[in-house]
């Protein structure tokens, strides 16, 4: 007995002895909790997880810019610079925005949304007056004097936050199809996805369905909903394939269908040819060679294929690995959240960010055909840079008041006063 005594204390002494169901946290729970933090840190570290990634996506993507761009800056602009220093006024606002937001409480995030609708339908409607502008076959842009901007980046925004918003007054009612269908898909979704589409802007759309249907996902919608819309969706993108003879050449441009004749074929084809030349390490940053006019639109939607071939594998690599503890750190703030609008909008936001900026990716590296969206926080284009890090300032807000644990009582009574007499709200993130 002596014996055994003794053997048990030792036993429970030494820590590398301890059973695997004792009550120590494992590994990955420390990891999550040190990530996670306590309410005592302040903002808690995926608030400047986020904050660190979204700045560093950035300056790269101002450095990408500045050597991608530098070619045609010169030729159109009489200045190498000229697009860099547009794009890093637009980041400079950007940033500051961000900031901003990330100090405001979730309240009146709710309390903006419906105005937030309101602003991108009306900024939409825009492109369809004398202001809208056309570019490459999208009516998708306005120009107000020497402005040019895209109003289907507010859009997104505003569909993430107020579609959260609708859903999460609903509460157990969303699982319901025509209280999820009823207003965020129709209207208030089809009136922002229709007006992207009567642009002709296929490759934007998409995106926004992707966010719309991951706020109804989180939102509680019934399954069946989804096998429906999406039969729908793939039905009317093969039609509007069909009857436009640009998308046509496209998806023959990634089947590698007619490549002689077809000149649609020429920007993916250099765009691999970047990306095969840049090997393991690159060519040197600013040593690109297919940014002298062989890859259309270099700075924009083929920003990675230029990355690829100055930093190589390595730099394409730690681009998708930024993305990767973005993606990670806003799942964190979306599944610890208490508030439905939270985990909703966050999700919504998550979709758009890190969805389009893995299409854009597929898109250079020929997984997809080219369907016209830029990589996030990278790409040229002031509008886009400027809403995407508006967004990730309402994540930024979103993680510091969860943290703080600052839903307060009446935004719980409210967020669930319609669904007050049912069950606790069904959503898909735990």
């Amino acid at each position: 007995m002596a014996i055994d005594a003794t053997h048990r204390a030792s036993f429970e002494s030494n820590p590398a002895r301890t059973p695997k169901n004792s009550t120590h946290p494992g590994f990955m729970k420390r990891f999550w909790n040190r990530i996670d933090g306590d309410a005592e840190q302040g903002s808690g570290p995926l608030y400047f997880v986020i904050l660190g990634v979204s700045l560093a996506l950035t300056v790269i993507g101002l450095v990408m810019v500045l050597s991608s761009s530098s070619v045609e800056a010169i030729t159109q602009e009489g200045s190498s610079y000229a697009l860099f220093l547009r794009q890093g006024t637009f980041a400079l606002i950007g940033i500051v925005g961000m900031l901003i937001l990330s100090r405001l409480p979730v309240a009146v995030f709710r309390k903006l949304a419906w105005g937030i609708l309101i602003l991108g339908i009306a900024l939409l409607l825009l492109v369809f007056t004398p202001l809208g502008i056309e570019v490459y076959g999208n009516r998708n842009w306005i120009k107000i004097g020497t402005f040019t901007g895209q109003p289907s980046e507010a859009a997104k925004l505003a569909l993430a936050v107020w579609g959260a918003h609708i859903l999460a007054m609903k509460g157990a009612l969303a699982h319901r199809t025509m209280h999820a269908i009823v207003p965020v898909v129709f209207p208030g979704g089809l009136i922002l996805i229709g007006l992207v589409l009567a642009g002709h802007d296929l490759g934007t759309s998409i995106i926004m369905g992707l966010i719309l249907t991951t706020v109804l996902f989180l939102g509680g919608a019934n399954m069946k909903l989804f096998a429906v819309t999406a039969g729908l969706a793939a039905a009317g993108a093969i039609v509007l394939a069909i009857l436009s003879g640009n998308r046509m050449n496209r998806i023959n441009a990634w089947l590698r269908i007619d490549c002689d004749t077809n000149s649609a074929c020429d920007q993916p084809l250099a765009g691999m040819q970047a990306l095969a030349s840049g090997s393991w390490f690159g060519v040197g940053l600013g040593q690109s060679r297919q940014k002298w006019k062989y890859i259309p639109e270099a700075h924009n939607d083929f920003i990675f294929s230029i990355l690829g071939e100055e930093l190589g594998l390595f730099g394409s690599l730690v681009i998708i690995a930024l993305f990767g503890v973005l993606a990670i750190a806003m799942y964190r703030v979306a599944a610890r959240a208490n508030d439905p609008f939270v985990r909703i909008a966050t999700g919504g936001i998550m979709a758009w960010v890190v969805g389009q900026a893995f299409v854009n990716m597929a898109m250079v590296t020929g997984l997809l055909p080219v369907i016209g969206v830029p990589l996030p926080f990278i790409s040229y284009g002031g509008t886009a840079l400027f809403m995407v890090l508006l967004a990730s300032g309402v994540v930024m807000a979103f993680a510091r008041d969860s943290h703080n644990g600052s839903v307060t009582g009446k935004q719980k009574s409210r967020s669930n006063s319609i669904a007050s007499k049912k069950t606790t709200p069904k959503t898909h993130l735990a």
